[in-house]
């Protein structure tokens, strides 16, 4: 009895391991399988042929920069050459047939290359799945893993707003569940065609693909992999998406780069990513040419800790739609406002050193983020699917309250310091302009006596009697402090001028001026703004005070200097194009005795909106209109383009464009004389302009619909004999930024 249940029990044992190899064979029928040993390599289990005419063949040559020739030759400097010899000592695996290939195993000195052709670009058929399933690959004259030639699904001229499907990709990689592998690479430096400046080659990660690139995980997203770059670190030439998987950078320049200007689209969607960039003189953690954007997954990104750059960077939008994002840097691009999910963006008066805790609580107390920083950093954005608007939070830096002196509306006036600009109308910090009757709605003219009457610029009509605009001035109260209540709104997202809290610090508050208090004022383009001095209310040695200069939004500009360092000229901090940029004045926080933070908003040409951008199809019409007093912003630093037009405020627009001579007039019940609209409503009665509703009301704050002040335009037209402006409207409410442009066209 004994003897036959073992029988038994064996025949069961071969039947599940028959089973399990047959399941096992299943999943890999089709798969070839690629093993890398410095010992030789193989595939499917047989030494790799040399016939280049092979699915997979090794011995191909590798492109490298060759050192020992001259400038005809490319752009790479002495660092970027390596000798012939060294070269050759490498391992070139290159597979050249659509198909899906599980790569395995080591390679000291080589590179996996997939190269199907010319003409496989426009072939949807030519795609390479590369399943790593602990792959270790190092290359020390070019990337470790290259793309060159496969199915591209995208036109590299078309502008796909931010939102791509690489699915089709001809290039997929694969990270097998639970394997490790590495890649270690160098970089091609620009190589030219011969007789030319021309790009023949030029390769600057360690993991790179010249067409668009999909990165996944298995189904259970447990397979990792580490990218080592002595250049960049994971690079597509068109578009990158990152799907799953656990994936770590470290680079000397960019962690991640796609790189078609203004076109590319790097998108993460899952996964666990961690960037460690500008470990060498500069670097951006994540760097699109084009467009990023975060629809999940963990991201934990920092740059370099010296230059200007940042853990998040793109030339267009920056989009966190899902998942949760933690990026440090000197200065972080600024995330669009039309992010999907909650976030914050906080600028530090200066730098915070490597091994910093940075924690963001809830007013409870329950902290939503607690980070160590690996390296020093001034800008932290940060989103999670925990954050929500209208919430007050608390930020420290190791366990110091933190508070700030300036948010998305513009300054405070520091710690203190004269020549900010406090939010719009006098609301508190993080809150929205009141639309509650106590100050003007947006889009809306301010009542009469409330609002910043500010000046105009030299040139510049003054504004008719009992009109204001809402246009902030500067405060010069030298006991202003800050807040440590961060409160996000569906406005306010970013917030400047943070340093430690006097109160919780138990450090003396000091105050700075600067140019002997006078400030900084706007200036015409083509100018540069001019720093005298700067001074501080209590005697801090100057290598203890940093001296900051960054747009708004951050998008190009920002340099950082110790006033000790610019003594011989104060001004070589000071930006030259056009723009609005913010200076910050503050003590470091190293320094064991005091604390002050003050900050100054000014512009150089252009338009001082921070919402308003010189690639915004509207731009050049706001431009004119606020260049002649026309219209003006919304809040400090905000325009307002999207915000929907009151019938008085189109009314008084049009009237000042076209220096009409204001009258009263007792047509409409509700139109109170003396106001600051009365006089335009009563010109464009007079003149047939406007007729009033059904009722006979004028109805003055009401949201005017873009088909009335189409009509509104066409009676103008019919008086003066000019050609009617056409409004280009998306919708039925009429926005600001439309009327701008129907407006214009009236110059």
């Amino acid at each position: 009895m004994l003897k036959r249940t073992s029988f038994l029990l064996l025949a069961l044992v071969l039947a599940l391991s028959c089973a399990t190899v047959s399941a096992s064979a299943a999943s890999a029928e089709g798969e070839i399988a690629i093993r890398l040993s410095n010992d030789g390599v193989t595939v499917d289990g047989k030494a790799a042929s040399t016939d280049f005419g092979s699915a997979v063949y090794v011995g191909a040559d590798i492109i490298f920069y060759e050192a020992g020739h001259g400038s005809a030759y490319g752009e790479g400097k002495t660092a970027d050459e390596h000798s012939s010899e060294e070269a050759a000592r490498h391992t070139v695996v290159t597979i050249t047939k659509p198909g899906t290939y599980r790569v395995s195993g080591t390679l000291s000195a080589g590179q996996l290359a997939v190269d199907l052709g010319d003409k496989a670009s426009s072939d949807p058929t030519a795609v390479v799945v590369l399943i790593l399933d602990g792959a270790d690959i190092t290359c020390t004259v070019a990337p470790a893993v290259i793309f060159y030639n496969v199915y591209e699904p995208y036109d590299s001229t078309v502008d796909t707003k931010g939102a791509t499907d690489l699915s089709k990709a001809g290039a997929q990689v694969i990270l097998a569940d639970g394997s490790v592998n590495k890649a270690n690479g160098s970089h091609v430096a620009r190589i030219y065609k011969e007789g030319t400046t021309k790009k023949l080659h030029k390769y600057d990660g360690a993991f790179y693909s010249k067409m668009s690139m999909n990165i996944s995980g298995e189904s259970a997203g447990t397979g990792k992999l580490y990218i080592e770059g002595d250049n960049e670190g994971l690079n597509s030439e068109l578009h990158l998406t990152i799907n799953g998987g656990h994936i770590e950078i470290k680079a000397q320049d960019d962690g991640i780069n796609t790189n078609e200007d203004r076109i590319s689209v790097t998108t993460i969607n899952g996964g666990y990513l961690k960037v460690n960039a500008g470990l060498g003189a500069e670097g951006d953690g994540i760097d699109s040419n084009g467009y990023l954007t975060i629809n999940g997954g963990t991201v934990v990104t920092q740059s370099n800790e010296r230059s200007p750059d940042g853990g998040i960077d793109a030339d267009m939008d920056i989009s966190l739609n899902g998942g949760t994002v933690v990026a440090l840097g000197t200065r972080n691009d600024a995330t669009s406002s039309g992010s999907k999910q909650t976030f914050i963006e906080l600028a530090f008066a200066s730098t915070q050193a490597a091994g910093s805790v940075i924690k963001l609580t809830d007013a409870n107390g329950k902290a939503l983020l607690t980070h160590t920083a690996d390296k020093a950093f001034q800008s932290v954005t940060f989103s999670s699917a925990e954050l929500a608007p209208n919430t007050e939070y608390h930020v420290y830096i190791n366990e110091i309250q933190q508070q700030y002196t300036g948010n998305s509306f513009g300054m405070m006036g520091g710690m203190g310091g004269p020549g900010g600009v406090r939010p719009g109308n006098g609301q508190a910090p993080g809150e929205a302009p009141p639309t509650d009757g106590s100050g003007p709605a947006p889009g809306q003219m301010p009542p009469e006596g409330n609002g910043f009457p500010g000046t105009r610029p030299e040139g510049m009509p003054d504004f008719p009697e009992g009109f204001n605009a809402w246009q902030n001035e500067q405060t010069s109260d030298p006991n202003a402090v800050g807040s440590v209540a961060f409160v996000i709104t569906n406005t306010v997202h970013s917030f400047s001028g943070i340093s430690d809290s006097t109160d919780a610090s138990g450090k003396k508050r000091v105050t700075f001026s600067v140019n002997n208090g006078a400030g900084l004022t706007g200036l015409a383009s083509g100018s540069k703004p001019q720093l005298t001095s700067i001074k501080a209310s209590a005697d801090v040695p100057a290598q203890d005070i940093q001296v900051t200069v960054t747009d708004v939004p951050s998008e190009n500009y920002s340099e950082t200097r110790l006033l000790s360092e610019l003594q011989s000229s104060l001004s070589d901090i000071m930006p030259k194009a056009d723009g609005t940029y913010r200076l910050t004045v503050a003590v470091v926080s190293g320094n064991a005795e005091y604390a002050g933070v003050s900050q100054w908003q000014f512009t150089i040409g252009g338009l001082p909106f921070t919402d308003v951008n010189p690639a915004d199809s509207a731009y050049s019409a706001i431009k004119a209109l606020y260049d002649k007093g026309v219209m003006n912003g919304t809040g400090s630093a905000s325009f307002s383009p999207n915000a929907p037009v009151s019938r008085a405020a189109a009314i008084t627009v049009l009237g000042r464009l076209l220096g009409a001579e204001t009258t009263e007039s007792n047509r409409f019940p509700d139109i109170k004389p003396g106001t600051w609209y009365s006089g335009y409503v009563g010109w464009a009665v007079d003149n047939g302009i406007v007729q009033g509703d059904n009722t006979g009301k004028f109805r003055p704050d009401e949201n005017l619909t873009a088909a009335h002040m189409q009509l509104i335009l066409d009676r103008y037209a019919a008086l003066s004999g000019k050609e009617p402006a056409t409004l280009n409207s998306a919708g039925n409410q009429l926005t600001r930024a439309e009327l701008a442009v129907a407006l214009a066209s009236l110059l």
